[in-house]
C-alpha cells in the first residue's frame, strides 16, 4: 500500500468509527448506563472494533498462512488494510476520550494508545513487521469479551449465569490471547533481535514493555474483581 492508500484506510476507518458510535447514540440504553451514556457508547463502539479486528486477524492467517513463517516481511494486503483500520480506530478512540474524559481519568489509555499508533504506524509505512502487528491484533479476540463484561456492568446484569460464563471465557481468553501472545511476541522479538533494526527494535522492546506492564495489572484487576472478592465473600458468610 502507498502512502495515500494507507492515509485513506486509516481516514475512513476514523470516519467508520465515528459513525458506529453515532448509531449507538440513537439506539435506547440501559437505564442504569444513563448516567455516563458516553462510556456506554466508548464501550460499544470498541466492542465493535474488537468484534471486527479479532476475526479479521485470525483471517489474515488463515488465508495466507506464510505470514506465520515470516513476520517481517511476507504479508497481504488484507492484513496491511487490518493494520491501517486499527490505526484509524485507535486514532478516533484517542480523540474521543480527549474530548470527553478528563486527562487523569484515561491517561493510561491514552498513552497506551499512541504506543500502538506509533508502532502500528512504523509498519504500515515501512511495509515490514505487518505480520508481526496483526499477531498483536490477536489480543482483541479476547477484547470482545472484555468490553462485554463493561458493557454488562453499567447494564446492572454484575449477577447471574451471563456475567458468570462470559467472565469465564473472559479470563481463560485473556490467557491465551493475550498474555500468551505477548510473551510470544516478546520471545519473538529477542530471537530475532539481529533481523530487526535497531529503532524498529527499540520502539518494538519498550512498547511490548509497557503493553505488557499494563496488561498484567488489568489481568490482577480482573481476577480480584470477578474471582477474588466473591469467594473471601463466600468464606466470610460461612464462618458467620
Amino acid at each position: 500500500m502507498e502512502l495515500n492508500s494507507v492515509i485513506l484506510t486509516a481516514g475512513c476507518s476514523v470516519g467508520f468509527f465515528k459513525l458506529v458510535n453515532n448509531g449507538f447514540s440513537k439506539l435506547p440504553l440501559p437505564e442504569s448506563a444513563c448516567r455516563n451514556a458516553w462510556k456506554w457508547r466508548n464501550i460499544s463502539t470498541s466492542f465493535v472494533h474488537s468484534f471486527i479486528t479479532g476475526i479479521w486477524a485470525i483471517l489474515c492467517f488463515y488465508l495466507h498462512p506464510q505470514m506465520a513463517e515470516d513476520l517481517i516481511s511476507t504479508h497481504s494486503v488484507f492484513s496491511h488494510a487490518l493494520v491501517s483500520v486499527s490505526i484509524g480506530y485507535f486514532i478516533y478512540d484517542f480523540l474521543d476520550m480527549v474530548a470527553n474524559q478528563k486527562m487523569s481519568q484515561t491517561w493510561e489509555l491514552l498513552f497506551h494508545h499512541v504506543v500502538v499508533i506509533t508502532c502500528f504506524g512504523i509498519s504500515v509505512l515501512t511495509s515490514r513487521y505487518v505480520g508481526f502487528a496483526v499477531v498483536a491484533l490477536l489480543v482483541e479476540i479476547n477484547s470482545v469479551f472484555l468490553h462485554l463484561r463493561q458493557v454488562l456492568r453499567m447494564a446492572d446484569l454484575a449477577t447471574g449465569t451471563t456475567y458468570r460464563v462470559n467472565s469465564m471465557v473472559n479470563l481463560g481468553t485473556y490467557v491465551v490471547f493475550r498474555i500468551n501472545t505477548l510473551a510470544w511476541m516478546t520471545r519473538w522479538l529477542v530471537l530475532n533481535r539481529d533481523n530487526v533494526p535497531l529503532l524498529a527494535y527499540t520502539v518494538g522492546s519498550v512498547g511490548m514493555a509497557i503493553v505488557t506492564a499494563m496488561n498484567i495489572v488489568l489481568f490482577y484487576r480482573l481476577l480480584r474483581s470477578d474471582f477474588l472478592k466473591g469467594s473471601t465473600r463466600e468464606g466470610k458468610e460461612k464462618e458467620t
